[in-house]
Formats: C-alpha cells, sequence, structure tokens
C-alpha cells in the first residue's frame, strides 16, 4: 500500500456487479476510498464531483461507453488530467491503441489481478506526487483464493434475479433486457474463475436475433450457461 498522509480516492465505472465488488475488497482492504458507478455519463458526474486520484473505467458498456467518457474527460479542464486505468476483456493491439488515444494512461486486462491492480495504482500515484515507485507487498495464495470465494459467493446471491430476466426476455424476445444480463455475464465469468460463461455469453452477445430461429440457438446458450452456474458450489 502507498504510505501518503491522505486517503488515496479511487473512482471505478464498470457496468459489471462483480467488477465492482472486486473492486471494493481489493482497494477496502488496502484503505483507499472507493466510488463506483456503472455509466460513463455518470462517471463524468462522479469525477467531476468527487476529484479520484485515479479512474478505472471499463471499455465496454452499454450507452455512454468508456471511449465517449474518456473524449468527454480530456476536454473538461477539471478532471482531464486525472489517471486513468481503461479495464477491457479485449486487448487486441487495435483496442488498446483506441484506449490509449482517446486518453487513458494504462490499460488492464480481464480478467482482473490483484498484483496487477495495486501496482498500477502505486505507479500512477508515485507518478502524480513525484515520488519514486515504493515496492509492492505481493499476494498470498490464500489472499487471492479469499477474494475470489467472495466474489463467487455474490455472484451467486445476484444470480436468480438474473436468471429470470433472462428468462423473460427470451420468452418476449426483448433482446436490449437480455444482452444487458448477458453482457454482465460475460465480463464475471473470467474474474470469478470460470472462462467457459465469458465464452458462451459471448457467442450469445454476437447473435444477431433475426429470426426464431436465432431465439432458439440463444435459448439453448442460456439453459448451458444456467447448467454451469447451478453447479457451481
Amino acid at each position: 500500500m502507498i504510505k501518503t498522509s491522505r486517503k488515496i480516492k479511487i473512482l471505478v465505472v464498470d457496468d459489471s456487479d462483480v467488477i465492482l465488488n472486486l473492486f471494493k475488497e481489493i482497494f477496502g482492504s488496502n484503505s483507499y476510498e472507493v466510488i463506483t458507478c456503472s455509466d460513463g455519463l455518470e462517471g463524468i458526474q462522479k469525477a467531476a464531483e468527487e476529484k479520484p486520484d485515479i479512474i478505472f473505467l471499463d471499455l465496454m458498456m452499454p450507452n455512454f461507453d468508456g471511449i465517449k467518457m474518456l473524449q468527454v474527460k480530456k476536454v473538461l479542464k477539471d478532471i482531464q488530467d486525472i489517471p486513468t486505468v481503461v479495464i477491457s476483456a479485449n486487448t487486441a493491439r487495435p483496442n488498446v491503441l483506441a484506449a490509449i488515444e482517446a486518453g487513458a494512461d494504462k490499460v488492464v486486462s480481464k480478467p482482473l489481478q490483484k498484483s496487477v491492480i495495486l501496482k498500477y495504482v502505486e505507479e500512477l500515484i508515485n507518478e502524480k506526487d513525484k515520488k519514486p515507485a515504493a515496492v509492492l507487498k505481493a499476494n498470498s495464495n490464500d489472499e487471492t483464493v479469499g477474494i475470489q470465494s467472495k466474489l463467487v459467493t455474490f455472484f451467486l446471491n445476484t444470480y436468480p434475479a438474473k436468471k429470470k430476466t433472462i428468462q423473460q426476455a427470451i420468452k418476449t424476445k426483448n433482446e436490449e433486457s437480455l444482452k444487458m444480463i448477458i453482457h454482465e455475464f460475460k465480463g464475471a465469468g473470467g474474474t470469478i474463475g470460470y472462462p467457459e460463461i465469458t465464452e458462451i455469453s459471448k457467442e450469445i452477445e454476437a447473435r444477431e436475433m433475426k429470426s426464431a430461429t436465432d431465439w432458439i440457438f440463444v435459448e439453448f446458450k442460456c439453459n448451458k450457461l444456467f447448467q454451469i452456474i447451478d453447479n457451481i458450489k
């Protein structure tokens, strides 16, 4: 943890409640103040109000996404200099370049690792305060397992309501409602240690639901998702 006389304030903008919970676990245990929101527009408002030391920002969000938030942040004098770390499941070169060009200072890939996140915070705060980099304490395996266990529990607690939403969306053929939850599952899968959830979610999210056949495919894939999640202990 960084040695400083003031409390480090971190804003996390991500539409996945599992990811937000992960950051609360990581930063809460390190005595940082954590502010969260789930939309880029709200992120701009929170950044202006709270003046965080660092922003962690998901690249892919419905409505007002990470790139849009970076572009707006870049022209607002009060917040344009706040270091920003982009969170992305896709760290292919074009995505990274797009994020950096829009104003990101660093890009971190999913699934997220506590040691990497704390390292980036350390580097950016030391750079901001013009201090030499400190040595970070490595995570123990027990600590990593403990955090992941809490995330799995959180995910499973919120899952029944989301399962019902998916089933209702399939029944009414509501593509927007379905994809909103599937997008959350896509981000959460790798984070809780089940990359197969992410992979199936990607297949569903990429499907254009223009016919009855497409909805049959989606229902089949969603049932596979339910089987995997229902078997998580």
